[in-house]
């Protein structure tokens, strides 16, 4: 089964005609378990089929089924849903400074309202334990290095469980050598828990972590589409 399909997704920005495509009739699947990379220069929309994928952005023409779900035509309140199933993890990891990296990750899990805080709280330990800094559970985030708040990021993307991660240049604010330990983190756990990862990036000294790379140009992709 496979975890993303996408099928002749063609977007656009803007209105009549000052509308200016984006992406260009796309087909692409992911299989489920997969790990794949997205490649390309920058303006290639690489960023914007990957927030399409997430459900952050309505489809507007072309098929597009994330978890069994189909995005197209689908209300905002559908796309939600698929978000909840979704992790994602950004460039800059988004945490909030007025939380602890414990807190931050449990944040996560308060869609869950089957779970008590103490559940919510103990869950993001054991998780910030598995990304390998479950000592700076308490750390505000201001104190942690880069590479320890990008970890709190991909404890905070796994944390609920996810069918899939999508994770923004990940490894962009990140030296080589942090970026290339943190993502084979992220590698090793998501097959561990048997998740699918699907990666936008720049940076090749991370391909090594992937089952495929993919490549984009000017809205359409140029190679490595299919498994």
């Amino acid at each position: 089964m496979d975890a993303v399909r996408v099928c002749a997704l063609t977007h656009r920005f803007g209105d009549g005609e000052a509308a200016k495509p984006v992406l260009h009739g796309l087909d692409l699947r992911v299989g489920a378990g997969e790990v794949v990379l997205l490649t390309g220069p920058s303006g290639s929309g690489k960023t914007t089929l990957l927030t399409l994928i997430g459900g952050l952005r309505a489809v507007q023409e072309g098929s597009c089924v994330v978890l069994g779900t189909e995005l197209a035509g689908a209300d905002e309140a559908a796309r939600v849903a698929v978000r909840r199933r979704v992790g994602f993890i950004f460039q800059h990891h988004n945490l909030l400074g007025f939380l602890t990296a414990q807190q931050n990750v449990a944040m996560a899990l308060e869609v869950d309202a089957s779970l008590s805080e103490r559940e919510r709280l103990d869950r993001a330990d054991a998780m910030l334990h598995a990304v390998g800094i479950g000592e700076k559970a308490r750390a505000d985030p201001a104190t942690l290095s880069g590479g320890q708040r990008q970890r709190v990021a991909i404890a905070r993307a796994l944390v609920h469980g996810p069918g899939l991660i999508l994770a923004d240049e990940p490894t962009a604010a990140l030296d080589g050598k942090t970026g290339g330990e943190t993502m084979r983190l992220l590698q090793r756990l998501a097959k561990e828990q048997r998740r699918t990862v699907f990666i936008v990036t720049h940076d090749p000294r991370i391909h090594d972590i992937a089952d495929r790379i993919i490549a984009m140009e000017d809205g359409r992709i140029v190679e490595g589409a299919h498994a």
